[in-house]
């Protein structure tokens, strides 16, 4: 029997090859979409309430465990909008070698994307084992390119999971001159790898579904943007990162666990790699933009299956920038720069590896954090992967529902979706009787 007619409702009730959990429905009636729900149903987490009354010293350690893949997005985020609202500004190496840990913390996630949780999509494998068996070479460049992150963290960071060596003004430590340049090899091999992995991902078959929403990154003149930056669009938004809560609103749908955003009398929109790509593409180091040519991207990218490519030539990027501060790198007079916060609010917003963070934090007059805000990069996108699939699953109707899930979950995975990052608000509302 036929698997195509009838089809009224796509459904999967826990996503695989994603981090947390959560589960997708897609109802159709008479041909056409009739309701998409990503439903985040993990429980919230209340990191913000967490953090009430904590000392201003504390949110970079405290942040870090939202994510064990994007910790350093956390604590750099969370230490730049300490600062702002100490009005301090980190410069000099100290920044430098921020920068490089972000770097360290791209190349581990993407790589782990890319290789573990999405190439499988496109080869046809249940997971990275399944894949394994028959492309054991690139699977073991996956984990290789993966372990060159892990080395960055592990030296900065002091360990390659939740660093504990990073605070607000700085590092409780600094690498000597010597002991970072012994870094250099191993990233030249990272860069090698990651310029196969381009080529690698350019030749899978890429279902076709174009991005028509606002794109939205962080753009920095000086560079490709991770840690520094206004927040811009492709329908020209251009604003401070302060000033994110008045371009940007958080709202509840009933059927997630998670808030979802939209731009202040707009709509969804797309942040993460293809975003930064788009608005970034000519702060790409050479190297990276030649990649990119390579793999036939052009000076944009809107096609969202190819988000696997530009992740890739992120990787690229983050393996160049990486070896420019190493050739670069002078050893800072003190590990950190003085911060005391008190009576102050401070914004920021920095490049995790699947798109724009920001942070908010009020701080009392006795130095406790009275109020936090965050908004992680999955709950920006939801509203647009919500969109996406009633737009992909209302052009692909002839196919039958087995493979239609299949390319809904594939669509989902683009995203790279963290949701145990995006469950975590604190919503409490005291009724008094």
């Amino acid at each position: 029997m036929s698997s195509r007619i009838p089809l009224r409702t796509i459904s999967v009730s826990a996503l695989a090859r994603v981090e947390g959990e959560g589960a997708m429905t897609v109802r159709v009636k008479d041909g056409k979409v009739d309701g998409v729900e990503l439903r985040l149903y993990e429980p919230p987490r209340f990191f913000e309430g967490l953090l009430r009354g904590r000392s201003f010293t504390e949110p970079p350690d405290i942040t870090a465990r939202i994510c064990g893949i994007c910790p350093v997005a956390y604590q750099m985020t969370a230490c730049r909008a300490i600062e702002d609202a100490a009005g301090v500004r980190v410069g000099g190496p100290l920044h430098e070698l921020r920068r490089l840990l972000y770097c360290g913390e791209w190349i581990q996630s993407h790589a782990l994307h890319i290789y573990l949780l999405h190439a499988p999509d496109f080869l046809g494998y249940a997971g990275a084992v399944e894949m394994a068996a028959d492309h054991r070479e690139a699977v073991e460049r996956g984990l290789a390119l993966k372990k060159v992150g892990n080395e960055i963290m592990k030296l900065l960071g002091g360990r390659p999971v939740h660093p504990v060596n990073v605070r607000v003004g700085g590092f409780y430590r600094v690498p000597a001159k010597a002991t970072l340049r012994g870094l250099a090899p191993v990233l030249e091999a990272g860069l090698a790898a990651a310029l196969e992995t381009v080529s690698w991902a350019a030749g899978f078959d890429f279902p076709e579904l174009d991005i028509e929403s606002p794109l939205v990154a962080l753009h920095d003149p000086d560079g490709y943007a991770i840690i520094d930056g206004r927040i811009v669009s492709s329908d020209g938004i251009n604003a401070s990162q302060a000033q994110f809560l008045e371009v940007f609103e958080e709202y509840q749908v009933q059927h997630s666990t998670a808030l979802q955003s939209r731009i202040v009398g707009a709509g969804h929109y797309l942040c993460g790699p293809i975003a930064r790509y788009s608005l970034n593409y000519a702060q790409l180091t050479p190297v990276a933009r030649e990649a990119a040519s390579a793999a036939g991207l052009g000076t944009s990218c809107r096609s969202l299956f190819r988000s696997i490519i530009v992740r890739a030539v992120e990787v690229v990027e983050a393996c160049s920038q990486a070896l420019g501060i190493i050739e670069g790198y002078e050893e800072p007079p003190m590990p950190a720069v003085p911060v005391d916060a008190a009576g102050l609010t401070g914004h920021a917003c920095t490049e995790a590896p699947r798109g724009l963070l920001y942070h908010r934090y009020r701080i009392g007059d006795d130095g406790l954090i009275a109020s936090a805000q965050i908004t992680p990069p999955t709950s920006q996108n939801q509203a647009q992967i919500e969109h996406d699939l009633a737009a992909f699953v209302g052009r692909n109707l002839d196919l039958g529902v087995p493979e239609l899930t299949l390319r809904c979950e594939q669509l989902i995975r683009s995203y790279d979706p963290c949701i145990s990052c995006a469950t975590h608000f604190l919503s409490l509302q005291v009724v008094g009787r």
